[in-house]
């Protein structure tokens, strides 16, 4: 663990990746100290404003201060990524350690439902699910984690597949060690490491989610500020041209978020895997894309 922390320590991609992560974790957290406006100010007088000294981002096409909704906004954004990735990782590690551990009918049934639930594109997936709800902000927490459990599971599931071989398994089993003692003490641990990393990139996934949603209409709702639904009151023509800053700064916003949890997860993967330095391991191969999914 000694030579992973130093590693980590020692690698500019943590550093970057972790101090963008704090930086919004500390807007979002005071979000009313960053913000100099009311992000629900409505003052149609000021509508349009371009980046001043009064307002740092411009204002919106009702007036509202883009600053203060870029900071509210990372409340919103944030909290879906950490709620909704652990569902996603609650339910993944659970059903991937029951499938990898018992096999057979269990393995069977939890493999075949995360075969249906991957068979179809993750976004249209979520648009189907939030359309037949009421949009709102639980509905996209409890969607956006459902829809994600598989991946989670499949990885967990390889890595107890060869855990559960080991000896002092075998020999936790030969003395007759209760299989929650045995999944919790030993084979859960075993499979930590992957899943951080799963979850740390997952995390950018589910922000991303959240933003298409939002942007579709199908996410947080008005007035509420979202990044996503930010950049959807900013993409008529006129904005694009005349007020371009309505949808740039929310879509920066989400970049360096997104760029931020992947480069602290890439970093994570590396410490946490000595044999790999550029390459992952072969259960976090498919880490990145089920967390871009």
């Amino acid at each position: 663990m000694s030579r992973s922390t130093d590693r980590l320590k020692s690698d500019k991609r943590a550093w970057f990746g972790g101090g963008v992560i704090v930086l919004l974790a500390l807007m979002a957290v005071a979000a009313p100290l960053f913000a100099r406006h009311d992000p629900f100010g409505v003052d149609l007088i000021n509508s349009l404003q371009p980046p001043s000294v009064s307002h740092w981002f411009g204002t919106d096409i009702q007036g509202r201060d883009v600053w203060a909704r870029l900071v509210y906004g990372a409340r919103v954004s944030l909290s879906v990524g950490i709620v909704s990735q652990g569902i996603a990782l609650t339910l993944g590690v659970i059903l991937g350690l029951l499938a990898g551990y018992y096999g057979r009918w269990v393995d069977e049934l939890v493999m075949r439902l995360a075969d249906v639930t991957l068979a179809f594109p993750t976004l249209l997936l979520l648009i189907a699910l939030v359309a037949a709800l009421q949009p709102s902000l639980g509905i996209v927490f409890i969607t956006i984690g459902v829809v994600g459990w598989a991946g989670m599971a499949r990885l967990v599931r390889g890595q107890v597949l060869v855990v559960r071989e080991l000896e002092f398994v075998q020999a936790e089993r030969a003395l007759g060690a209760a299989d929650l003692r045995i999944l919790m003490q030993h084979i859960l641990p075993s499979v930590v490491a992957p899943v951080v990393i799963a979850g740390t990139l997952g995390v950018a996934g589910a922000i991303m989610a959240e933003s298409s949603l939002s942007f579709l209409g199908l996410g947080v709702q008005p007035p509420t500020p979202s990044w996503g639904s930010m950049i959807a009151d900013g993409r008529d023509l006129y904005q694009l041209r005349h007020a371009p800053w309505t949808s740039v700064f929310p879509g920066l916003a989400i970049g360096a978020a997104v760029l931020g949890f992947n480069l602290l997860g890439d970093a994570l993967r590396d410490a946490l895997d000595p044999r790999n330095v550029r390459t992952a391991m072969p259960a976090a191969a498919g880490i990145a894309e089920t967390a871009r999914q």
